[in-house]
Order: structure tokens, then C-alpha cells, then sequence
């Protein structure tokens, strides 16, 4: 009975885990405050959430810190370009709502704009995560991440439902999640805590054998978490 409660035991390094995934929510809240800050807050997350993944985290505090403020300059910007494409597919859709059109012109706008949305939503499943592992410039990121959610495709859906299937119960049956509690208290940590595992199963395959990511993440050279080599060198510039 008493090897339950051993350090190394499976409930202790659980319950040890699990609190690691509290903390990350937590930081990950109080940092998202801002609005503005978002992108910085969804690389850093990513970044500790593969770090734990990996087993390679030795403070979430620190490694979501650092990570926070190497990439909060260009994490921001890309998250500007995020919002700003949001607001236009917004206004596509408005647009095509209104639209005096005969139906089969507007069944095929409609086909158009729902492409192009999903085209950018399975995008950002890689984005942020991308820029928390490797180094690149703006153009780069976005680049990689289209082509990685295309090359990845079926891993792209998976963790799309990891990410909507909750926000989907919260919505239809928000009891369940305590009216939205469980967001404040795991919910964001525990959905990049499952996708990192995924994440980190994709990465590792673009970085070279001879090249280890740094225990932690350094301030130079670049604003990138750490200093794999980019796998823009190791995908198809046609995908």
C-alpha cells in the first residue's frame, strides 16, 4: 500500500502532472488579461505543454515566462494578422448572407468561404505551436504552419476536435463544465497537454538527429523558443 505513495509512483507522478497542467492555465489566463498579449500566451502554453509532454520541464513558471517574452514581439504581430483574418472571413460570410444572388452562385460562394475558413482554422492549429518550437522569420511561421496542417492532415482534425469538443459542451451543456469554471481552473492546459504529445510526435520528425532543442529556451540568436533547426529545409516548398 504504501508504494502508492512513493515519489516515483503512477498516482504521485499524476497527481504531480496534473498540477503542473493547473499551474500552466493559470499563468496562461492571467497573461492572456490583456487581449492583446494572446499570441504570446498561446506560444508559451504550447511550449510548456510539449516541454511536460516530453518530460523535459523542470518549472512551468520559467519555461512559460521565457518563452512568453522571446516570442512576445513577434507573437503579437502574428496575432494581429490572426484577428485581422478572422474579421475578414467574418465579413465574407456577411457578405454571402446578403448576397442577390440565383442559389447555385450562392451554394458555391458559400463552398468558397467555408474552404478558406478551414483552410485557416486547421492553420492555426499548427501556428502557434510552430513558432513555440522553432525559429523563423513572421512569413516563415505562417508559411510552415499551412504546410505542416496540410501535410498533417488527419493529426490537424484530431486536434481541432481535442480543441472544439469542450467548447461545444460548454456551450450546449455548460453545467458540465461548472458554467465555464473548468476553463479557469485546467481547461486551456489540458487541451495543449494533449495535443503537445501529437505536437512533439510531428516536430521531432523535422528536426535533425544531430540537432537537440536547449534544455531551455535562450535569448540568442533569434526570438524563437529554442534553436532546432527550422524544418522549412526539410518540407516541400510545393505542398
Amino acid at each position: 500500500m504504501s508504494s502508492i505513495f512513493e515519489a516515483d509512483s503512477p498516482l504521485l507522478r499524476f497527481l504531480g502532472r496534473f498540477a503542473d497542467v493547473m499551474i500552466l492555465n493559470l499563468v496562461f489566463v492571467v497573461t492572456s488579461l490583456p487581449i492583446v498579449t494572446i499570441g504570446a500566451s498561446l506560444t508559451a502554453l504550447n511550449f510548456t505543454a510539449m516541454r511536460l509532454a516530453d518530460g523535459t520541464c523542470e518549472s512551468v513558471t520559467r519555461d512559460y515566462l521565457r518563452s512568453w517574452r522571446l516570442n512576445l514581439k513577434q507573437a503579437t504581430v502574428i496575432w494581429g494578422l490572426v484577428v485581422g483574418m478572422g474579421v475578414v472571413l467574418y465579413l465574407w460570410f456577411r457578405v454571402a448572407e446578403y448576397l442577390d444572388v440565383p442559389g447555385a452562385v450562392r451554394f458555391a460562394v458559400y463552398a468558397v468561404v467555408y474552404l478558406v475558413t478551414f483552410r485557416f482554422v486547421i492553420a492555426l492549429v499548427f501556428l502557434f505551436p510552430y513558432l513555440a518550437k522553432f525559429e523563423g522569420t513572421t512569413r516563415e511561421v505562417l508559411r510552415n504552419a499551412r504546410k505542416l496542417s496540410l501535410r498533417h492532415l488527419f493529426a490537424s482534425i484530431a486536434m481541432l476536435a481535442v480543441i472544439t469538443l469542450p467548447v461545444v459542451i460548454t456551450i450546449f451543456y455548460p453545467n458540465l463544465t461548472g458554467y465555464g469554471v473548468l476553463w479557469l481552473v485546467i481547461g486551456f492546459g489540458a487541451i495543449a497537454f494533449v495535443n503537445a504529445f501529437l505536437l512533439s510526435a510531428i516536430f521531432h520528425r523535422y528536426i535533425p538527429a544531430d540537432a537537440e532543442p536547449d534544455a531551455d529556451p535562450q535569448p540568442e540568436p533569434g526570438p524563437g523558443a529554442t534553436t532546432a533547426a527550422d524544418p522549412a529545409t526539410r518540407l516541400d516548398p510545393g505542398t
